[in-house]
């Protein structure tokens, strides 16, 4: 892709909405999970789900360090995002036979710190991408009508 393909897919996604964003995520996931099976190590899922939403065009940032300011002290690498897709959707992935409770709230930490509206959980451990993929919302009132929608 030249430069100015890049641009033209990068002006093309600043207008795309987090839930258009948020659905073609879910898209590779599962894809990624249908053909792959579940157990794959974090690393490498994160990896190739890196790549699939690259190719679609889209800015992700893999491994992005976030700051956090809390009163007057600020820590430049509070954490880090496993993906953040356009800088408006973050995916934290997880590799394990059952999320645990407080992965979802990390999300939203995560949000709220960042002030993003949503975010996905995905666990590639799971049996199926339906068990291990959650949305988790941060004062997001677009809802999009899907069977995902989970509230935290």
């Amino acid at each position: 892709m030249d430069s100015r393909e890049a641009a033209k897919a990068r002006r093309k996604c600043e207008c795309v909405d987090v839930e258009a964003l948020a659905a073609l995520a879910v898209d590779c996931g599962f894809q990624l999970h249908l053909r792959l099976g579940p157990g794959l190590l974090e690393s490498v899922s994160e990896a190739i789900l890196f790549e699939r939403l690259t190719r679609c065009g889209l800015s992700v940032d893999r491994q992005k360090p976030i700051q956090i300011h809390f009163d007057d002290v600020i820590i430049n690498e509070g954490f880090r995002a496993d993906l953040l897709v356009e800088g408006k959707l973050l995916i934290e992935l997880k590799s394990t036979e059952r999320a645990a409770p407080v992965h979802g709230k990390q999300v939203l930490t995560y949000l709220r710190l960042m002030n993003l509206p949503l975010g996905l959980l995905m666990n590639f451990g799971a049996a199926t991408f339906k068990d291990g993929v959650k949305r988790i919302v941060n004062n997001h009132v677009d809802f999009a009508s899907s069977r995902l929608r989970v509230r935290s």
